[in-house]
């Protein structure tokens, strides 16, 4: 007797607000299985205007809604998005800077998954955030990550797992960190940073996409060692954050 796949069955026949529902509520493993139903069905979605986006708000990090607007993205003629973004705002995620940065660029490349963009944004804002001296010489040094804003910082981060279906950022390192025994040697080759000892070479033979290792990107210069990794990863405001999502 043959058995088909339940769960692609039942995405294919429900209505598309039953699927959005199951995908909103869903529990991470239910929610990747019904990523490419999510995909397949873009023109119902975006018939649905706003309101596909309604169980989720603009201030969080929940990776389906970027999901859904990179669905749209992918799929459907620009102005299909115009409904869910007006053009005053940087983009559907809120954003909050406390030195007046502009993450609109920095969003429409994460929802466009361009992702070595967003990537060379993050590194510039950081420098940004450093301070002057930073900006002069090219890169941050450790002892300058204690006075990067927490706000801006918390912004990055969430827009980096809210457009990465939960892969990237700087909390993913973290955790990803914590679960190898806080041993630096174990999360290079884990997140794709280093491969038989040696380290990956910028920026050509980085995986600029989605399926690139867990924790691949944002990208952090660390031929100058873990220092500035490790100040930027226990940073209070990514402390925090952890804490809140229940990830230590």
């Amino acid at each position: 007797m043959l058995f088909m796949s339940s769960e692609k069955s039942i995405s294919t026949h429900i209505s598309i607000e039953d699927l959005l529902e199951q995908f909103s509520n869903g529990s991470s493993r239910k929610r990747r299985g019904l990523i490419k139903s999510v995909e397949a069905r873009a023109d119902e979605i975006a018939s649905l205007g706003s309101a596909a986006l309604a169980p989720f708000s603009p201030e969080g990090d929940d990776w389906a809604a970027g999901w859904i607007l990179q669905v749209l993205q992918r799929h459907c003629p620009p102005e299909t998005l115009s409904a869910f973004v007006s053009p005053e705002l940087s983009g559907w995620f809120r954003t909050e800077s406390l030195k007046g940065i502009d993450y609109a660029p920095f969003q429409k490349a994460l929802l466009s998954e361009s992702f070595e963009s967003a990537d060379r944004f993050t590194s510039s804002t950081l420098r940004q955030l450093a301070g002057p001296e930073a900006e002069a010489r090219g890169y941050v040094y450790f002892s300058e990550v204690e006075s990067i804003s927490g706000v801006d910082l918390a912004t990055l981060d969430r827009l980096w797992i809210a457009y990465s279906q939960g892969r990237f950022g700087f909390s993913v390192q973290a955790r990803l960190l914590n679960s190898l025994g806080d041993r630096y040697d174990r999360l290079w080759p884990r997140i794709g940073w280093k491969t038989d000892g040696v380290w990956t070479r910028y920026p050509k033979a980085f995986t600029w996409a989605i399926t690139a290792p867990e924790g691949h990107m944002p990208l952090i210069n660390q031929l100058r060692g873990v220092r500035l990794m490790d100040a930027l990863l226990n940073h209070p405001a990514l402390i925090s954050r952890r804490k809140k999502s229940g990830s230590s």
